[in-house]
């Protein structure tokens, strides 16, 4: 089923392999930041359907974004993309609220299974 999608990472490459890869997939970016502040007016904004959200970015990062759109937005589905694999920091970003997470460099396969796990 297509979704909307907000996709959050600091890194421009990343955004547009996320972008692609989702497109792919037959979903729509509906619109990008490259910061936790950025990410929060954005869901405002756009109130997708899934955000893809990196952990590490400057200022905001994203566990305290999670946080704080899921404080206005309880029903949000926040899938957690980082290159981080310890599992210190995956759970501080699922206790957050993050629906789950994929390692990068990111499979398409990987994003697909749990993008439809989060949406349930």
């Amino acid at each position: 089923m297509p979704r909307n999608v907000l996709v959050i990472d600091d890194s421009s490459v990343t955004v547009r392999k996320l972008t692609a890869m989702l497109e792919d997939m037959g979903h729509r970016v509906v619109g990008t930041a490259s910061n936790g502040v950025e990410a929060v007016e954005a869901y405002r904004q756009w109130q997708p359907d899934v955000v893809t959200m990196d952990i590490t970015m400057p200022g905001m990062d994203g566990i305290e974004a999670t946080r704080r759109i899921l404080a206005g937005f309880p029903d949000a589905v926040i899938i957690m993309v980082t290159s981080e694999g310890c599992q210190s920091t995956v759970m501080a970003a699922l206790d957050a609220g993050a629906k789950g997470y994929v390692l990068k460099p990111v499979r398409p396969d990987w994003l697909a299974r749990t993008i439809e796990t989060g949406m349930r």
